[in-house]
């Protein structure tokens, strides 16, 4: 498949959104139920690793990082994440994106990155995986959904050039 990452700008947020709300359908993604802004997205994201994976004019993937904490001890601590577009899935963009993002935080200081993935998406589970990322434990009962109680699966990678 042919397509390009280049960095997410604000009139990619349409097509971004839409996959996000794909992500959101599924009840397998986030425990996000309502789409935000882009004004209340982007400001909880750091833009030196927010990318698309573009397909002509097509938006086929995005992905992103967010910090974990305002305290500076934690400064190179991020989560991530990696949406694809239903229609290409299992087509690499997944992969590519995720790849493409942790080189861009490693070349921005940041020295590991974590994951909370429900443990029914197995893919993503898997893609985290072959990129590095280990478990590191279960967060049970972490949060609700449909008054139904939820586990994530914490996954993290630590860099091995940011040290």
């Amino acid at each position: 498949m042919d397509f390009v990452i280049e960095k997410l700008k604000h009139k990619d947020w349409e097509q971004v959104s839409k996959i996000y709300r794909e992500g959101i359908n599924t009840g397998n993604a986030t425990f996000e139920v309502n789409m935000p802004s882009w004004e209340s997205w982007v400001s909880k994201h750091l833009s030196c690793c927010n990318i698309v994976a573009r397909r002509g004019d097509k938006i086929v993937g995005w992905a992103a990082i967010s910090p974990t904490s305002s305290r500076a001890v934690y400064s190179g601590v991020v989560e991530v994440s990696v949406y694809v577009n239903e229609e290409f899935k299992r087509t690499g963009v997944g992969l590519a994106l995720l790849k493409e993002l942790i080189k861009l935080s490693e070349n921005n200081g940041i020295w590991t990155l974590q994951a909370g993935i429900f443990p029914e998406n197995k893919a993503s589970i898997h893609l985290h995986k072959k990129c590095g990322f280990r478990i590191v434990g279960i967060r049970e009962k972490i949060g609700k959904m449909d008054d139904i109680w939820r586990d994530v699966v914490l996954m993290e990678r630590r860099s091995e050039k940011v040290i």
